[in-house]
């Protein structure tokens, strides 16, 4: 109907400091009640374009200011952010299906973390320098800003990485065209409104919002963008590979996990259990480092499974905006669908639900009934070659499985495609060190999970992507080294 149309929010294009209309929009939906409540800009080449010259146009001036000026910017930003952080929590929960608790206490103060770290870690860089006895040189590293840096983020943590790519690339004197996820593009739209005040030059940083098909491939096979950082699929990561071959640009893939948790005999479950409840469940299984493989030894495997079910069901699903819920929506109804349809294939195969989809009732209140809701799944009796243990399901769901020995374990946890992270759980500190060695695995966890210092490498091997970010990673990634070489 034509009057609630009216409410809806429409977005516009970020492009050389202003906001600009386009031809065309998508349809995106508020995950909790199923309904279409905010119109975003189908961008293309045409709009690509537009942004690829402002960044062009931008680039000289930028990438000729210090990085303490720089730095300054940055640090106004996420002073911005912080001021309205309320209002961003609300609109990443509604747009995304987080659970507001989510979004004010990981989401958007990583946000404004992610700004400042960068702000502050681009002003301790120092060149190297050699000097050569024989033939009198003197030899010195010199780092330049790479050019334009496309930016393609995805729909899980939408302000979170995407502030996660702009801040090292900005800081390091890139200028940037952005693509966020066209599912939850409305927190990047409120942080372009800021970008005025924050004394942001125009061109510096543009935001085009759109498909990945139309508008993210308009940025990967664009001439002038030398550079590309995305996160998200496998599949997409191949697809930007070779539109961007013929281009050698640099690229940066932080892609899926199959991630395990490998957890001894000698595990502290008071510990262990609630923080693999959350490891596995966190965002509603919608963070490429949850747990989806559980391997508990022999020993402990009854008493893990029962304490984990326990916990598991404590897990309150519904409306996003409560407080008190710890699962919200998830992003889409074909996802939803998707997720669904791993738990059947389970079912069909002959493993065990013990508790969520398909066992447990889920009751909603009115008006989340058209919501994209799922109970906490936990799969048991199943077998490694299964596709739910094999492939990314991105969702509330978990598989646990008993081993026997410390190979076999290391082995079966190595035994997918993907190399992202894993958590190992034990109090033998030598067994600790010798299982983090061997896992294919960028990121090993120990006890915990989750736990990140910004300074160190972020990524994975194997299938979940290529490169790396951090502080002295994104650095490197976000400019060029030159040699520069001087006879005297």
């Amino acid at each position: 109907t034509m009057s609630s149309s009216k409410t809806l929010l429409v977005l516009e294009n970020f492009i050389a400091g202003r906001f600009v209309p386009c031809s065309s929009y998508i349809d995106s939906y508020n995950p909790s009640t199923g309904d279409v409540y905010c119109r975003v800009p189908d961008s293309g080449k045409e709009e690509v374009e537009a942004a690829v010259r402002a960044a062009k146009d931008a680039f000289p001036i930028w990438s000729s200011k210090s990085p303490w000026e720089r730095s300054q910017i940055l640090n106004k930003l996420a002073d911005l952010i912080e001021q309205d952080l309320e209002a961003f929590a609300q609109a990443e929960s509604k747009d995304q299906g987080k659970t507001i608790a989510f979004a004010r206490t990981v989401d958007i103060p990583r946000a404004v973390y992610n700004l400042r770290f960068f702000a502050s870690s681009v002003l301790h860089r120092t060149a190297e320098c050699a000097a050569a006895a024989a033939g009198g040189c003197l030899h010195y590293t010199s780092r330049t800003p790479v050019g334009v840096a496309g930016l393609i983020s995805p729909w899980n943590l939408p302000l979170y990485l995407l502030t996660w790519k702009i801040a090292p690339a900005i800081a390091c004197g890139n200028t940037v065209v952005a693509k966020p996820s066209e599912m939850t593009s409305v927190t990047a739209w409120m942080m372009c409104k800021l970008f005025e005040k924050a004394g942001m030059p125009h061109g510096v940083v543009n935001v085009v919002f759109g498909t990945g098909s139309k508008a993210g491939e308009a940025i990967v096979c664009h001439p002038d963008v030398p550079l590309i950082s995305f996160t998200g699929s496998t599949l997409t990561a191949q697809r930007i590979t070779e539109k961007s071959a013929p281009h050698c640009k640099k690229l940066s893939l932080e892609l899926g996990g199959k991630n395990p948790a490998l957890i001894f005999d000698d595990a502290d479950l008071s510990q262990c259990v609630p923080a693999t409840v959350r490891s596995s469940f966190a965002n509603q299984g919608e963070i490429c480092l949850c747990t989806s493989r559980i391997f508990v030894q022999k020993g402990i495997y009854n008493e893990f499974l029962k304490r984990f079910v326990a916990e598991t069901k404590k897990w309150k699903v519904g409306n996003p905006s409560d407080p008190t819920v710890n699962v919200g929506a998830l992003i889409s109804k074909e996802h939803l669908e998707k997720v669904r349809n791993y738990v059947k294939k389970a079912q069909a195969e002959g493993a065990k639900i013990l508790c969520g989809e398909g066992v447990d009732s889920l009751t909603l209140s009115a008006g989340n009934q058209k919501g994209y809701f799922m109970l906490p799944t936990v799969i048991t009796e199943i077998k490694d070659e299964s596709c739910c243990m094999q492939e990314e399901i991105f969702g509330p769901v978990t598989c646990v499985v008993a081993f026997d020995t410390e190979e076999e374990a290391i082995e079966r946890a190595n035994g997918v495609k993907y190399g992202l992270a894993a958590t190992v759980w034990s109090s033998n500190v030598s067994r600790v060190h010798r299982v983090a060695q061997r896992l294919q695995s960028g990121l090993v966890w120990t006890n915990c999970w989750l736990v990140r210092d910004l300074n160190l490498p972020f990524g994975g091997m194997k299938a979940s992507g290529v490169g790396r970010e951090g502080a002295k990673d994104s650095y490197e990634f976000f400019t060029e080294v030159k040699t520069i070489t001087i006879k005297h």
